[in-house]
């Protein structure tokens, strides 16, 4: 950071210059510095993100503009703008934030969450617009709002703190902090005051205690800080590199937890809170492909079931919402997030190419139709989330609200008999499951009910279609929940991924056409051109890109450019990975072995973290992984192998002690055991290939690379630069397939069983 005795210097000359326009101060605040306002007033005039939109306050002027305005009016970040309107006097985090809090010698109040988080909706109405809280928190703090997706190291370093201290997290995330950086107390939601939703002890009370704590015992901060810092750096610390790789005992010993822990009866792990993302279904997927365990099978198609039914799945959107907080997935948290849906996807076609069922295809294709609709970006790109909370017809914010019906709001547009089908197919009643309202799952299957109403199945499923697509078109009058519509490099590396692969395994051409828009839109937005050797930023809003991308940025595009080259073979995307593959080795890369989540240039935080463990997306270093070993068959090229290899070394320890919480990295570890295969197919001029194309699209097969090559492409007209493609063509003027390992292929072939023999897919 940047001496806080110069920022302070520009602060006084700042505060002591001639007097802007008339503005309203924030109470037990300072006047804002008039070059500030200057800046707040073409803001609030010009934002180019926020056009048209009224105050989001409780506190507005007669003629209906916000009584308050800080300094987060000036970014460029949707959750910030969000509280641009409090009565605090917040600051973005930054140097200015720490130089003050350095020289009026007082704790930071850092709250860090995100645009649709529901609970930082909830507590920035009951306490960021309470002007005594503001009040107090204006006279005794220095109060940094930070969005959580934009940056991530950030949010991990404090998080880390708060398990650290109290065992617990989530967000909005409110930590306490010295000036310089260090935290010496952490919580999650307060309510506003004591006794508020039944805790005995409010925000109000929490933060006149330890302003008081600060100011009288600061020895005793001090201890606090240390102490916790300590743990901070030894929580951080990696195991020494194995000398040799993981063994396959680490994919034994992580199935075999998973199966152990699996909710029998609904799927998913066991527990109240049931997320998507905590059975790893891509790796119990490849387990049972190893095995054929049908008991392994069980489990996964009942988890995808049940999420499938499930309030958890917007039914008639098409998209999954956050996560569910019953055991059986009936009632959802309302956030629908991109990079939820592009994992889900995924998680769905694979599945259907294990298993062949219609089903498991028909609800990727939603997934991806929600995406496209409700999520997709004009430009090309994908936004990042959609609220939870939507406006009630009383004008009021609730959670839950757009997605939700009541049996009488079902009755305004559908007949008689369409009304009894809809409340006994999706479960609405007048109770409710949110206060009269009803989440509509699939309360009985289309077999069920058809056999009630002794209807043929066919003529059922026609029926609820239509009445899903009335009640569709109905919910879209609706106020709709607020939109994110900032677009994070990373998630749309997931999209392009989850896009390429519906395109490829549905045979949808319109789904890879939608990956090759989103991928050129990071490509030449969020890539730095001509400057820094192409670095990547992490977020595109209004216009602008802005911050230093992180490793998952990195990664997740990487592998969705690979993935895009293996269904849409075009030279720009392997150049566009190479490139990008290699500022990680430059700027990114920890000599032991793996990559650091943030590069080497980077803002110097208490800690540059390694990450391994998979939360709610998985890991950086496990999507390297994969995308180094993927680089290694696609080029020939063993260096990136060998760069696999160390990774797979320093992460060792972990993965043979605690592999469950790894499970991304495990997919990197069952492709390096296994060995990968090369496959390149010629496809003649005029023809579609589909005779070696289909049985490919038909079965998972996740330990390979893939070329599709048609022989009239740019790509074949420069074949001869690419070593695995040099000499490859079609043969006899038919589709040619080559299998190849290292370099060393088997006997080219046109005949689909001699090429699913060579793959091992058929006896």
């Amino acid at each position: 950071m940047t001496p806080y005795w110069i920022i302070a210097g520009l602060c006084w000359l700042l505060s002591n210059s001639t007097a802007a326009a008339d503005w309203t101060p924030l109470p037990g605040a300072p006047m804002l510095p008039p070059a500030v306002q200057q800046q707040l007033e073409a803001a609030l005039t010009s934002h180019p993100g926020q056009p048209g939109k009224p105050p989001r306050s409780q506190h507005l002027n007669p003629d209906g503009t916000a009584r308050f305005s800080n300094r987060l009016a000036l970014a460029r970040s949707p959750f910030l703008l969000q509280h641009a309107h409090n009565p605090i006097d917040w600051r973005p985090w930054g140097d200015e934030a720490f130089a003050q809090a350095h020289v009026l010698n007082r704790p930071i109040l850092l709250s860090i969450g995100y645009s649709t988080c529901h609970w930082c909706h909830v507590m920035e109405q009951e306490s960021f617009e309470d002007q005594e809280i503001a009040r107090f928190i204006n006279e005794h703090y220095i109060a940094v709002l930070v969005d959580r997706e934009e940056r991530p190291d950030i949010d991990s370093l404090y998080m880390r703190a708060a398990l650290l201290l109290n065992g617990k997290g989530g967000w909005p995330l409110n930590v306490w902090l010295r000036p310089d950086g260090t935290p010496f107390y952490a919580d999650t939601y307060l309510p506003p005051r004591d006794g508020d939703r039944g805790m005995p002890m409010g925000f109000l009370s929490y933060l006149r205690i330890v302003s008081a704590t600060y100011e009288t015992q600061p020895e005793q901060i001090e201890h606090v800080a240390s102490q916790l810092n300590q743990l901070l750096q030894q929580s951080a610390q990696h195991s020494p590199a194995s000398a040799n790789l993981p063994a396959a005992a680490s994919l034994a010993q992580a199935a075999q937890f998973y199966q152990q822990n699996s909710d029998p009866f609904y799927g998913g792990l066991e527990g109240t809170l049931k997320f998507p993302s905590g059975l790893p279904l891509r790796f119990m997927l490849r387990y049972y492909l190893q095995g054929q365990d049908p008991e392994i099978l069980n489990n996964i198609t009942l988890t995808l079931e049940q999420m499938a039914a499930g309030g958890l799945r917007d039914q008639l959107g098409g998209g999954f919402h956050r996560y569910a907080i019953d055991p059986g997935w009936r009632v959802p948290h309302f956030e629908q997030m991109l990079y939820d849906n592009a994992r889900l996807a995924l998680i769905y076609l694979e599945a259907y190419q294990v298993t062949g069922r219609d089903d498991f295809a028909t609800i990727a294709r939603a997934v991806l139709n929600f995406m496209q609709h409700d999520l997709g970006a004009p430009d090309g790109g994908f936004y990042a989330a959609i609220d939870a909370d939507s406006l009630t017809t009383e004008g009021e914010l609730e959670e839950g609200y757009y997605f939700s019906w009541t049996p009488d709001e079902l009755s305004t547009v559908l007949n008689t008999e369409q009304l009894q089908l809809a409340q006994t197919f999706y479960g609405v009643s007048e109770h409710g499951e949110l206060d009269g309202r009803s989440v509509l799952y699939r309360a009985v299957s289309v077999p069920q009910l058809a056999a009630r109403l002794q209807l043929p199945e066919s003529t059922v499923t026609t029926r609820l279609q239509q009445i899903g697509q009335t009640l569709l078109e109905a919910r879209r009058q609706r106020p709709a929940p607020h939109r994110d519509e900032k677009i994070l490099t990373a998630w749309n590396g997931l999209a392009i991924t989850a896009f390429a692969t519906g395109g490829w395994v549905l045979n949808e051409p319109a789904y890879i056409d939608r990956a090759k828009q989103a991928a050129t839109f990071i490509l030449q937005h969020l890539r730095q051109q001509n400057q820094d050797g192409g670095r990547l930023k992490r977020s595109f809003y209004a216009g602008q890109a802005h911050y230093n991308a992180y490793l998952d940025d990195y990664a997740y595009l990487i592998d969705g450019l690979l993935t895009l080259l293996q269904v849409r073979a075009q030279p720009r995307w392997l150049i566009a990975a190479r490139e990008l593959q290699q500022i990680l080795d430059q700027h990114y890369v920890d000599p032991a072995g793996g990559y650091f989540a943030t590069s080497d240039d980077h803002e110097t935080l208490l800690l540059r973290e390694k990450p391994a463990i998979d939360n709610d997306l998985p890991s950086g270093n496990a999507v390297a992984l994969m995308n180094l070993l993927r680089l290694a068959e696609l080029t020939l090229d063993d260096s990136y192998r060998a760069r696999a290899d160390q990774l797979l070394r320093a992460f060792g320890s972990r993965l043979e002690q605690q592999p469950q919480a790894l499970a991304e990295m495990l997919l990197g570890l069952d492709y390096r055991l296994q060995g990968g295969k090369e496959i390149v197919i010629v496809i003649p001029s005029g023809q579609t290939g589909e005779t070696l194309l289909t049985p490919l699209r038909q079965h998972l097969y996740p330990h390979r690379v893939q070329v599709i090559m048609p022989a009239d492409s740019a790509l074949a007209k420069e074949a001869d630069n690419w070593p695995l493609l040099t000499g490859k063509r079609a043969l006899h003027n038919k589709p040619t397939a080559y299998v190849c390992e290292g370099g060393t292929c088997q006997l080219p072939t046109s005949d689909p069983a001699v090429f699913l023999r060579q793959l091992g897919l058929a006896e």
